[in-house]
């Protein structure tokens, strides 16, 4: 364990069971401030129930998960975890797709707004400047007026990223955003992560492992609900457990 970063994410111990099926069992992760990190695992493995704990959709049956140095996120509803700074895109993009891209990111902004309020309030320079950089960020600028309907898959996802980005999130947790989308869009979605490390603390989940060698400084491998391995993209891609669990053979010497 790092002893030269406060840890922004720690899970110690936590099991979730549904109907007896220990979707995650006796986990352990720890998270640097600042740092993203990459999630894999094959199906099942308990990748969307983990950020279901963070995230206080559900809770666990033991176990402990804390956000910074002290605040037990176990105690809180998830209204109340959204506010601390944690932010999560799900696999879908969710949108208002009657809506621009400028809007839909007015909408978002930090401090709880809704569409109404927006209908008849006045926009401030300083939001103004602010969605603009988050449109900057995403690479929309040349979108500002289009509706969001009418954007491409990849376009919506970064869109949905923005609108999290709005909300100046300390944690982002992000599912599965290369699902769908073309090669060209995938390693733009991975530039723009790679543009957020540092500012933000980001947890990625994902299949493509294209796209997790583009991104990954370390990676977590999760199994059954527990960390079966952690390490660079090379060192979990040639470990026997991995392949294993993955290919279902051992590796030849």
């Amino acid at each position: 364990m790092s002893a030269h970063k406060e840890f922004i994410l720690t899970l110690e111990g936590v099991t979730k069971s549904f109907d007896g099926f220990k979707a995650i069992n006796d986990l352990n992760f720890y998270m640097d401030t600042g740092e993203l990190r990459v999630v894999i695992g094959p199906n099942g493995a308990g990748k969307s129930t983990m950020l279901d704990l963070i995230t206080g959709r559900t809770a666990p049956d033991v176990g402990k998960v804390e956000f910074g140095k002290d605040t037990d996120l176990t105690e809180l509803n998830e209204y109340e975890i959204n506010r601390l700074g944690i932010g999560r895109k799900f696999q879908t993009p969710s949108v208002y797709v009657d809506s621009t891209v400028f809007e839909n990111i007015w909408l978002s902004l930090e401090g709880s707004r809704s569409l109404w309020s927006c209908l008849f309030s006045r926009i401030s320079s300083e939001q103004r400047d602010r969605i603009h950089e988050v449109m900057k960020t995403i690479g929309l600028v040349d979108k500002a007026d289009t509706k969001a309907g009418l954007l491409s898959h990849g376009q919506k996802q970064w869109l949905e990223i923005g609108m999290l980005l709005a909300q100046n999130p300390k944690l982002l947790l992000v599912d599965e955003p290369a699902a769908g989308m073309t090669d060209e869009e995938t390693h733009k979605t991975g530039e723009l992560l790679m543009s957020l490390e540092g500012k933000h603390s980001i947890v990625v989940i994902e299949h493509d492992m294209t796209f997790v060698r583009q991104i990954a400084r370390k990676v977590t491998v999760l199994h059954q609900g527990h960390v079966l391995c952690e390490g660079t993209v090379d060192q979990v891609q040639n470990d026997e457990r991995v392949i294993e669990v993955y290919l279902g053979r051992k590796k030849k010497a």
